[in-house]
C-alpha cells in the first residue's frame, strides 16, 4: 500500500469534510478520484500528503515512497529557462556521466598501479548509469517537453510564463521526476487537444501509480481504472474507470435500497407477531424469540437517494432563416500576432458546431469577433443570438446572484427566478450572494441560467463547461443535446464535443478548416495518412508532396537505426566494464578496451545530437 486511510474524520468549523472513511491505494494503480464541486476532494488530497491532520483515524504513507502533486493553480516558478529547469532533475545523472568519462580518459594515462582501481570505479558508474538510464535523460526531457507543447520555447524564462504555462511546466517536471504516486489536482487544465492525447499516452506506460482529479471524462476513462467518490462526507472505492463507475453507483444504490427495503420488511413482519402473541401464554416464548432476533439484527441505514443534478433549458420562439450567420472574407489578430488570414464562415439553421484548435490559435478571440459588430458578419433575419462568455466578465461582481439574474429578464417573478436558479443548481444562501463571492462553478451556473432566460435560437458559448463538475456537465450537455436551435461553441471537453457537435471547424495554420461530420470523423480524418495529390493539381505542387513523404520516411528510418545503434553500443559498453574487471591487472587490454570505450563514447554523442535534431 502507497497510501490509504483507516476510519479517518475530519471537518473545518464543525462541518464534517469526511466521517470514518478508510480506503487504499497500491504501487501501480490508475484511480480516478470524482465528487460535486465543493465536496472537499482537495482536503482528502491535503490528508493523503500529510499537510493536513484528521481530527480522527489514521492517514497511512509508505515509507520512502516518493508523492508529486500537481494543484489545480500550481504554477512552477523557476529563473532558469524551460530547458534548464527541467534539467535540474537530472542532476544526478549529469555528474555520474561526467565522473564516468572522467574515468574512461584517465584509464588511458594511468599507471598499471592505478588500472585497477580505475576499472572498478567504471564498472561501478556504469551500473549506476544503467540502473537509472541516465543516457537518455535528454531525450526523456525532450520528449517530454514536446508533448506538452514547448518545443519552440525551450530557451525562455520560465518566470516569463503566464500562469497556465507554469503549471503546464510543473506537470511536466513531475512527470520527469517519476514519483511512486503522482497526485494530479485537474491536471487537464490549460491542455489542448493535441496535449491531452499526449498526456493520456504518457500516463498509460508510467510505472507509477496515478491519482487524478478531472473534470475530464474522456481522460478519466483512458488513463484510470478505479474510481474513488467522494459524497455527503464518505469515500467509495468502485472497479472501472468513470464510465463504469457511474454503472455500478447506480446499480449499488438500487441494491443498497432493495436491502433495506427487504430488512424493513423483515422487522414489520417480527413487530407485528411479537404484538400479537406476546401477552398469550402459548406463543409468548417464540414472541420473545423475535423480540431477542429484533435487538441483535444490525439496523440498515435508508440509502440516500443521488442528489439532483442541476437542470437546464434553452428554448426559443421564433425560427430565423434558414443562413444564420454569413461573414465576408477577413482576417483576425490578436496582441500584434496573426491568427487568421482570409478565413470565412457560414453557419446555417439548426447546425451545431464545434470550434477547435490549438491553445493560442484564436478560438475564443474568434467567437468574440463575430458577436462584436464586426464588418462583414451578418446574421439571418429574425435571428436572436446569445452568447456565453467563460469568464462570465458581463455579469456585475457587484450584484447579488438573483439581481444579476433579473438583470436579463425584468418580467420574471422573484418566485420563477428562484426557482430557475435553484434548478441550475444554486442554494439559497448562494442566490443572496454577491456575484464576485460566487465559487468559479456557482458563477458559471449563474452564467447558464441567465443564459436560458435569453430565449436565443442560436447560442454562440466560449467553453460552457468551464468550472462545472461532472454531474453539471452532463445536466448542460443534455438540454444542449435537446435544443433544436443552433449552436456555435469552444470547448475542451472532448465527451462533450463528441456527444453534441454535427460539424467541426478547426483552426489551422491561421485558416478555419471545416470537417463535416461528428467529432469521431474528425479525428479518423485527422489521424489518416495523407491523401495523395489529385491530377488536377500542378505537377510542381504534387512533387514537393511525394518530396515531403520521402523525407519523412527517411527521418523515421534515420531516427530507429539511431535508436538501434545507441543500445547497441550501451550493451558493448556494459560489457567492456565488466571486461575492464576481468582484466585489471592486465596494462596492455585496460588500455585497448580503454580505447574502445573512448571511441564508443564519441560515436554515442555524435548520435545523440543527430538524434536531437530528428526528434
Amino acid at each position: 500500500m502507497l497510501v490509504g486511510f483507516e476510519n479517518v474524520s475530519f471537518g473545518y468549523g464543525g462541518e464534517r469534510v469526511l466521517g470514518g472513511a478508510t480506503f487504499a491505494l497500491h504501487e501501480g494503480e490508475r484511480v480516478g478520484f470524482v465528487g460535486e464541486n465543493g465536496a472537499g476532494k482537495t482536503t482528502v488530497l491535503r490528508l493523503l500528503l500529510g499537510e493536513l491532520l484528521p481530527d480522527e483515524g489514521k492517514v497511512f504513507r509508505k515509507s520512502g515512497a516518493r508523492i508529486g502533486y500537481l494543484e489545480q493553480s500550481g504554477g512552477f516558478s523557476s529563473s532558469s529557462t524551460v530547458y534548464g529547469a527541467m534539467k535540474e532533475v537530472f542532476a544526478e545523472d549529469e555528474s555520474l556521466l561526467a565522473a564516468l568519462r572522467e574515468a574512461q580518459s584517465a584509464l588511458q594515462h594511468a599507471s598499471e598501479a592505478g588500472l585497477a582501481a580505475l576499472s572498478s570505479r567504471i564498472e561501478s558508474l556504469q551500473k549506476r548509469i544503467a540502473a537509472r538510464d541516465s543516457y537518455h535523460f535528454e531525450v526523456r526531457i525532450k520528449t517530454v517537453l514536446g508533448g506538452m507543447g514547448f518545443s519552440e520555447v525551450l530557451d525562455q524564462k520560465v518566470d516569463t510564463m503566464s500562469g497556465g504555462e507554469r503549471t503546464k511546466l510543473k506537470l511536466c517536471r513531475l512527470l520527469l521526476e517519476a514519483p511512486d504516486l503522482l497526485v494530479l489536482d485537474e491536471p487537464t487544465n490549460h491542455l489542448d487537444l493535441k496535449t491531452l492525447f499526449w498526456l493520456e499516452e504518457y500516463l498509460a506506460s508510467y510505472k507509477g501509480a496515478v491519482l487524478v482529479v478531472s473534470h475530464d471524462r474522456y481522460f478519466l476513462d483512458k488513463t484510470t481504472e478505479r474510481t474513488l467518490e467522494l459524497e455527503r462526507g464518505r469515500l467509495l472505492l468502485y472497479k472501472g474507470n468513470y464510465s463504469r463507475y457511474k454503472v455500478l453507483k447506480e446499480e449499488r444504490y438500487k441494491e443498497e435500497l432493495r436491502a433495506y427495503e427487504k430488512q424493513q420488511e423483515e422487522i414489520a413482519k417480527l413487530k407485528d407477531y411479537v404484538d400479537r402473541n406476546l401477552v398469550r401464554a402459548t406463543t409468548a416464548k417464540s414472541a420473545l424469540s423475535r423480540v431477542n432476533k429484533l435487538e441483535r439484527m444490525e439496523v440498515l441505514e435508508k440509502p440516500l437517494p443521488p442528489k439532483t443534478p442541476p437542470r437546464f433549458r434553452f428554448s426559443y420562439e421564433r425560427l430565423p432563416y434558414e443562413r444564420v450567420l454569413t461573414t465576408g472574407t477577413f482576417d483576425l489578430a490578436a496582441d500584434g500576432k496573426r491568427l487568421l488570414t482570409g478565413a470565412q464562415l457560414t453557419v446555417m439553421r439548426g447546425e451545431k458546431i464545434a470550434l477547435v484548435g490549438d491553445n493560442g490559435t484564436g478560438k475564443s478571440t474568434l467567437l468574440k469577433y463575430l458577436v462584436s459588430n464586426a464588418p462583414g458578419v451578418v446574421f439571418g433575419r429574425y435571428v436572436q443570438y446569445a452568447y456565453y462568455d467563460q469568464e462570465n466578465a458581463d455579469l456585475d461582481p457587484e450584484s447579488r446572484a438573483l439581481d444579476a439574474l433579473w438583470e436579463r429578464r425584468v418580467s420574471l417573478s422573484q418566485t420563477d427566478a428562484r426557482k430557475l436558479l435553484a434548478q441550475a443548481g444554486l442554494f439559497a444562501e448562494d442566490i443572496e450572494k454577491k456575484v464576485k463571492e460566487l465559487s468559479g462553478g456557482m458563477r458559471a451556473k449563474l452564467g447558464l441560467a441567465a443564459l436560458e432566460t435569453a430565449d436565443a435560437n442560436f447560442l454562440i458559448l466560449d467553453e460552457p463547461t468551464n468550472h462545472l463538475d461532472l454531474p453539471a456537465r452532463e445536466a448542460l450537455e443534455d438540454a444542449l443535446e435537446a435544443y433544436d436551435g443552433t449552436l456555435l461553441f469552444v470547448s475542451h471537453d472532448r465527451r462533450f464535443i463528441e456527444r453534441l457537435a454535427h460539424k467541426i471547424v478547426a483552426i489551422e495554420g491561421g485558416a478555419l478548416v471545416v470537417y463535416e461530420g461528428g467529432y469521431a470523423a474528425y479525428l479518423a480524418k485527422k489521424n489518416s495518412p495523407p491523401v495523395p495529390p489529385s491530377a488536377e493539381k500542378p505537377k510542381s505542387e504534387s512533387y514537393r508532396s511525394r518530396q515531403e513523404r520521402a523525407k519523412e520516411t527517411q527521418r523515421r528510418t534515420r531516427v530507429r537505426e539511431i535508436e538501434a545503434r545507441i543500445a547497441a553500443i550501451e550493451e558493448e559498453e556494459a560489457a567492456l566494464g565488466v571486461r575492464l574487471a576481468e582484466v585489471a591487472a592486465d596494462y596492455a587490454q585496460v588500455k585497448s578496451v580503454s580505447m574502445r570505450l573512448e571511441e564508443l563514447r564519441k560515436e554515442s554523442d555524435a548520435l545523440y545530437a543527430e538524434y536531437e535534431t530528428l526528434i
